[in-house]
């Protein structure tokens, strides 16, 4: 018998044992319309569930004890869903691929830097929907240790909010309220790790044995060094290695990250199912999506990186199945920002069927500083298909650095040797390369081998802040044509665009951070500044560089929503027969748009021959410049110029 067919058997041999102790358990619920509904997704889901969990918890004497704990679990958070998300959930289950719509546009802020406190998100609702925007993501805004936070991925309560912020009663109502608006809420989920001030962690603290086995915690040495032949340091400017040592239990915890950042022990199976009651509680304050943080790291094996194991991805896996039961308007979006091969591995209607696309990102960067298309091509060409239920949230900046995230192999195929590329965009985003508009500044650079990652506002690194301090109009013009450059492809290459808020403004980097102590050498918070209210109020002014990158957007995102080509729709990477522009189809059903982008800062031109090549006419409408070209013998493109064309069918 295979594996599939054994699980499931097996599968359904438990649900008839584990469906009556439910019914029991849960008495009076379980006579309704609602509960014969559920009932429906547990058996639809369970196989998944329990395949994955018996994969993970299997050779455990305790499994099916761990695995009904689970499914009560879900069932009690299910029962404790307000009504209106039971409502939202038929809905999402009737339209799966909602997020697929062109007209889906993604904004993400710190909740205090945009605007205070979640209150005044209430209140900034006008601006985000004048930007157009259906998908806020809130940065993380929980409870954390105060002074050492990681920029709120150390959580100490998955259910309180960080009291400067507001409460948990004030996200529900806002995830309300957004929800009317068209505005889908998105948190984190901070499941690898937990602060040490978390209420398990103060417990294993205080050395009880249950919440030690809830991390990774060693008396000696021995199995640390082991771990750590083969790991790499994430952090090795603050401390070697992923382990720090805790004087009061004498014991050497797991810290992937900063040192009061607890890896959480996934093979234990009562960590998954307190976190999956985590999940499900945030899912019931009405979050749609959650980012899952961190998902390389949450499964260790000794000799190996311990990082993208296989368990890691069974783990998600088996959160989505609890999902699909117990809050199936939720999603997941996978933040994995390792080689482009791994990162495609957690996308999928099982696991994730959001991520990020770090190789993009990177990319673009990458093409701004070379002027050449070729590796951006080449890598968009290999890995930018995605399953029809699943999308990219493609992005220009986030909060993180810049790590840049492409193939060796692909850099080796055109003749780029990889590690003398990344030290140059490292210079280049730096400014340090003799001729570079950027302005940033290095992360976690190692002054040995030349390795770094870049911190820096879109604006800056785009080549505002360096223009303006020459005063050159010329320049500040080409920067401002970059950031829309930049942002026109994420808005047509095909999935979900996220705009960091604040670039919509072209804000520039804030070097203040320096003057607070628990934000020196971190280099992030030079593009974390507080969001500019007043250049908010030049953004309708065209004859204000805000005002020319706002309306720009605000053209270009116009132009997603517009037309559907833009919605999910199969992306075909061209070959435009002139390095220095990029181009790919957007199609859906009868409609067709040619997209290019002129990454140089001098006029290109495409050749009429190629242009019929691609099935064009001689007469062109270029959506974005709202003009009529005639391209007889040649269409030509001024310096980063974005060009949407309509195809003729």
């Amino acid at each position: 018998m295979s594996d599939e067919a054994w699980i499931k058997r097996e599968s359904g041999r438990t649900l008839l044992r584990l469906i009556p102790r439910l019914e029991r358990h849960f008495g009076e619920h379980t006579h309704t319309a609602e509960w014969q509904a559920f009932s429906e997704r547990v058996h639809d889901h369970f196989p998944a569930l329990f395949g994955a969990l018996y994969h993970l918890y299997g050779d455990q004497y305790d499994f099916f004890f761990h695995l009904e704990a689970i499914l009560c679990t879900a069932t009690r958070m299910w029962l404790e869903r307000p009504d209106d998300l039971k409502a939202l959930d038929a809905a999402r289950e009737a339209d799966p691929q909602w997020f697929q719509s062109h007209r889906m546009l993604g904004a993400t802020c710190y909740v205090d830097l945009f605007s205070d406190n979640l209150q005044g998100i209430h209140e900034k609702i006008p601006y985000l929907s004048e930007l157009g925007v259906t998908y806020l993501h809130l940065m993380p805004l929980f409870r954390c240790p105060e002074g050492d936070d990681d920029g709120g991925y150390a959580i100490s309560s998955y259910r309180e909010v960080e009291p400067a912020l507001g409460t948990m009663e004030e996200l529900a109502e806002l995830a309300t309220e957004l929800r009317h608006h068209g505005i889908s809420p998105v948190l984190d989920f901070v499941f690898n790790h937990t602060s040490d001030e978390h209420e398990w962690a103060k417990r294993a603290l205080a050395g009880d044995p249950e919440y030690q086995n809830f991390y990774r915690m060693y008396p000696n040495r021995a199995r640390p060094d082991a771990f750590e032949r083969t790991i790499n340091a994430v952090f090795p400017d603050e401390h070697p290695g992923c382990f720090t040592y805790r004087n009061k239990i004498r014991k050497w915890v797991w810290t992937t990250f900063h040192n009061y950042q607890w890896d959480l022990n996934y093979e234990n199976p009562a960590v998954f199912n307190a976190m999956a009651e985590e999940m499900l509680f945030l899912a019931n304050q009405g979050v749609e999506i959650l980012r899952l943080d961190a998902v390389a790291f949450i499964w260790k094996r000794v000799g190996t990186s311990c990082e993208n194991l296989d368990e890691a991805h069974v783990v998600i896996q088996a959160f989505n199945a609890v999902t699909r039961i117990a809050a199936p308007a939720m999603l997941f979006k996978s933040e994995a920002i390792v080689h482009p091969d791994e990162v495609i591995k957690y996308i999928g209607s099982e696991e994730c069927q959001l991520s990020y696309n770090p190789q993009l990102m990177a990319l673009l960067w990458s093409t701004l500083a070379t002027r050449d298309t070729r590796l951006l091509r080449h890598a968009m060409e290999k890995r930018f298909a995605l399953p029809d239920d699943c999308a990219w949230v493609n992005y220009v900046r986030c909060h993180d650095d810049i790590g840049w995230v492409f193939s060796d192999d692909d850099a080796r195929d055109l003749a780029i040797i990889p590690g003398d590329h990344r030290r140059f965009l490292g210079e280049y985003f730096t400014g340090r390369f003799k001729g570079s508009f950027a302005r940033g500044l290095p992360f976690q650079e190692n002054e040995i081998t030349g390795d770094m990652r870049v911190s820096g506002t879109c604006a800056s690194l785009a080549g505002l802040e360096w223009a303006l301090e020459q005063s050159d109009e010329k320049e500040a013009e080409l920067a401002v044509r970059r950031i829309l450059l930049l942002h026109g492809v994420i808005l047509t290459i095909g999935g979900i665009p996220l705009i960091y808020l604040g670039d919509e403004l072209g804000m520039l980097n804030d070097y203040s951070y320096e003057e607070e102590v628990e934000k020196v050498g971190d280099t992030r918070w030079i593009h974390r500044p507080p969001f500019d209210w007043k250049r908010a109020e030049e953004r309708h002014d065209r004859d204000t560089y805000t005002g020319r990158i706002y309306l720009g957007l605000l053209r270009l995102i116009q132009l997603r929503q517009q037309h559907l080509a833009f919605s999910r729709a199969e992306t075909e990477i061209l070959d435009t027969g002139n390095d220095h522009v990029f181009g790919y189809f957007r199609q859906h059903n009868e409609q067709s748009m040619l997209v290019l982008a002129n990454f140089s800062e001098h006029r290109q031109v495409i050749s009429a021959r190629r242009l019929r090549l691609f099935g064009l006419r001689k007469t062109l409408t270029d959506l974005v410049a709202g003009k009529i070209i005639i391209a007889t013998q040649q269409l030509e493109l001024e310096p980063y110029q974005f060009m949407v064309l309509l195809v003729s069918r």
